[in-house]
């Protein structure tokens, strides 16, 4: 994977932290931040006093608060947990998807390897990188793009490990049975989200209590479930944020039971907003019909260009180089006719959008694809209907993080945190280097700021 940054380079530049000084004072040791994730929590609904989040508000209440966090392009989850840990763009850090793109060649369609090593997907130096290095502990649980992450000490992954340390901790203490994580693999025996995320929490607790660790990432996931199964501010998307509040408050007391809380910040945010979707666009079927692809139902098997959807947004490639001249005028052409279809940009122009471009990532598509509100894009290729009813589909993410509807949720609290206050916007580009701080490390490179405002003197 082409990137600004390529692997062995960044390799390099963590080997040189001996020779190139990264931490601003001696670590603290003695201090804990907790980073929780509760995927998918736009700020339009935090907004709604009718949304019962007792421990979330108290946190609020006890720190600080922003009306709106700007998320980064595109508006997914991979990619957005990943700018709130390096405190870059995806330009940057490399990620354009949930999982790594795969270009298969021979004129087949390209492919998502979605549990990739992180230092093949990530090319920019993480928090937990520069934690690790200057001697602090780090821990994650249902964090992405970090598998198999040697600066992470203790994990319990989406996909937990049966013969992992932590999950074997975790059977002898009784906090979790061998079923639990049969339960939690993929495939048509995985549990709910609720028992999911019910999990990934205890297992960041157990990590809390039993090791202490000075960073802690922690990621929910139902509440993004729910919104795309019935849509953002329905009946069930209350029940799941009120769920998540709970996780949450569960989290709080084990610190609380832990007699840390004194030396503990907490740092709630998320990956995107979310948006309502009555109608879904299919661009492979509108490449299928110009004969720009071919397949046996709803999946593309060879393919002069592809177009690899992410909700609201979609990226399209030109996969024969030797037609790509005549094909990209032809492409732009065809989607800006297309219905749904509210911006067609070139791919070259994705620093713009802070993403890269195809020559910098080849993850990058030759166009990007956005979506007018109400409308998302779908893979399938089969039917002849480029436009469908969302059918079990009720919202989703991927549009321009210009939108507001795509703001999301921001808390600080605890130790180092002023109380009381309410901030109009921050960036997820300024949560890693205000962690940094926090933690008395500093964060190389990064483009968003520290929030000094919110810092206590």
């Amino acid at each position: 994977m082409k990137s600004t940054l390529s692997p062995i380079l960044f390799s390099l530049c963590l080997l040189a932290g001996s020779a190139v000084p990264v931490v601003s004072a001696p670590p603290a040791k003695d201090r804990h931040v907790i980073l929780i994730s509760l995927d998918g929590f736009p700020a339009w609904l935090w907004k709604d006093e009718s949304l019962l989040l007792p421990n979330l508000r108290k946190l609020a209440a006890a720190g600080v608060s922003a009306k709106a966090l700007t998320v980064s392009n595109p508006s997914i989850t991979w990619i957005n947990h990943t700018t709130l840990v390096t405190g870059v763009n995806p330009r940057k850090h490399g990620v354009l998807f949930n999982g790594l793109l795969v270009r298969q060649g021979d004129e087949k369609p390209p492919k998502i390897e979605q549990w990739a090593d992180k230092t093949r997907l990530v090319f920019a130096p993480t928090i937990y990188d520069i934690a690790h290095e200057a001697g602090l502990t780090t821990a994650e649980s249902d964090w992405v793009a970090v598998t198999r992450a040697k600066t992470i000490d203790w994990s319990f992954a989406e996909i937990p490990n049966p013969e992992g340390v932590v999950e074997k901790e975790m059977f002898a203490s009784g906090l979790a049975k061998p079923e639990d994580i049969a339960w939690m693999q993929m495939g048509p025996a995985r549990k709910s989200v609720t028992f999911l995320d019910n999990m990934w929490t205890r297992a960041a607790i157990h990590m809390f209590k039993a090791h202490k660790p000075n960073l802690l990432l922690f990621h929910t996931l139902n509440t993004d479930a729910t919104h795309h199964a019935y849509g953002p501010g329905s009946m069930a998307s209350f029940t799941a944020l009120e769920y998540a509040d709970r996780l949450v408050g569960d989290l709080v007391k084990a610190v609380d039971e832990s007699g840390l809380r004194d030396k503990t910040t907490f740092i709630i945010a998320t990956d995107h907003g979310f948006k309502k979707v009555t109608k879904l666009i299919l661009p492979n079927v509108a490449l299928r019909k110009a004969e720009l692809a071919k397949g046996v139902g709803p999946i593309v098997h060879t393919c002069d260009a592809y177009a690899m959807t992410q909700g609201g947004m979609s990226f399209v490639y030109v996969n024969n180089p030797a037609r790509r001249a005549e094909l990209l005028p032809k492409l732009k052409e065809l989607f800006a006719q297309t219905e749904g279809i509210d911006r067609v940009i070139d791919g070259n122009d994705g620093p713009t959008l802070g993403m890269p471009t195809p020559a910098e990532n080849q993850g990058m598509g030759d166009l990007v694809l956005y979506a007018k509100t109400g409308y998302a894009f779908k893979n399938d290729a089969g039917g002849d209907a480029v436009i469908t009813p969302a059918v079990n589909y009720g919202g989703t993410h991927g549009y321009l993080n210009s939108d507001p509807e795509l703001d999301g949720i921001f808390i600080a609290s605890g130790r180092g945190i002023k109380p009381g206050g309410t901030l109009e916007r921050v960036a997820n580009l300024d949560v890693a280097p205000t962690i940094a701080r926090l933690m008395g490390i500093a964060l190389p490179n990064a483009e968003g700021r520290v929030l000094e405002e919110i810092l206590a003197k």
